[in-house]
């Protein structure tokens, strides 16, 4: 890339740079081979190399559409010509009950995670506005409350989301602006997958009937939410309780939380735990009426013994 450099290029170099400022374990960039992941690896190889900090690329290969091999291929190959070191992983995706989506996110995720591991590295994700704000909407429909809208943090552990406000537009121009080519997932233009009809159909009307801006309003919506969500999990945190009446003293939203603390403590599933099963769990403190027991995801139940709840292995029929 010479001559004048672009301002969108001079931001996302800023935010990269601000997102691991306060941490210096080695970088390792997820990539795809499409325009976000293109433009978070250019980005990072700039950065990298200006702070001196080792960064890497790992192209996970999902194996979904013919040719994948070949187009992970060259997503690698653009990436060391960034200046990344990069390698290919092929991951099978067996999606099971829970949807070819929710299967190859489970299998992406456990493939870096297992990557990172041996550097104890930071992975950076190439998220933008606009699919946190298809987060959001979908969050809304689950009807699972602010956590569920609370969308995606731009920290978490060693998962790392430097481009969430930045538009998918703007990877574009990225990308274009290092002369590289990215490739456009079928499954990013297929209606059978929710969010595609989120970001085709539903994003676009909203635009029009409230006047445009709408993703960005969501993102933000998402950043107030999430910021009340942290401080009530801290609390929830030190309130922490087994005893039914101090749980019934507390305030709705302080209670819930400590539910769902104690709830995941036993051993419930934390993405299947819902609202209506912590209603449930609820109801043993508010509404006491010598309820057998509330089962959860996981395999697990939530009993009232006297004036303490517990979680116990819930029972096999039979």
């Amino acid at each position: 890339m010479g001559g004048r450099l672009e301002p969108v290029v001079a931001r996302a170099r800023a935010l990269v740079r601000d997102a691991i400022a306060a941490d210096d374990r080695p970088l390792l960039v997820a990539l795809s081979g499409g325009a976000d992941s293109l433009a978070l690896a250019a980005v990072t190889a700039f950065v990298a190399r200006k702070s001196s900090r080792t960064a890497r690329a790992v192209v996970i290969d999902h194996g979904l559409q013919p040719g994948s091999d070949r187009i992970a291929a060259h997503a690698a190959e653009q990436a060391e010509r960034l200046g990344l070191a990069s390698r290919v992983v092929a991951v099978d995706v067996a999606a099971a009950d829970e949807g070819i989506e929710s299967a190859a996110r489970r299998v992406r995720y456990a493939a870096l995670e297992a990557d990172a591991a041996v550097d104890d590295a930071l992975v950076l994700l190439a998220h933008t506005l606009d699919d946190q704000a298809e987060t959001v909407l979908l969050g809304l429909g689950r009807g699972s409350g602010p956590r569920s809208i609370a969308g995606m943090p731009a920290r978490d552990g060693r998962w790392v989301r430097p481009f969430l406000r930045l538009r998918r537009a703007e990877t574009e121009s990225i990308c274009r602006a290092h002369e590289l080519t990215w490739w456009d997932d079928p499954h990013n233009l297929d209606p059978r997958f929710r969010r595609v009809r989120i970001r085709q159909e539903l994003l676009p009307l909203m635009d029009d009937v409230l006047g445009g801006g709408v993703a960005a309003a969501l993102a933000r919506t998402a950043d107030l939410v999430r910021a009340d969500t942290e401080m009530l999990d801290v609390l929830a945190e030190r309130a922490h309780t087994d005893d039914a009446e101090a749980l019934r003293a507390m305030p709705a939203a302080l209670r819930l939380r400590v539910l769902r603390r104690l709830a995941l403590g036993g051993g419930a599933a934390a993405g299947e735990l819902s609202a209506e099963h912590l209603a449930r769990v609820d109801e043993l403190v508010t509404d006491w009426r010598g309820q057998q027991r509330v089962e959860l995801p996981g395999h697990v139940s939530v009993v009232r013994s006297g004036n303490r709840l517990r979680c116990i292995r819930t029972p096999v029929a039979g």
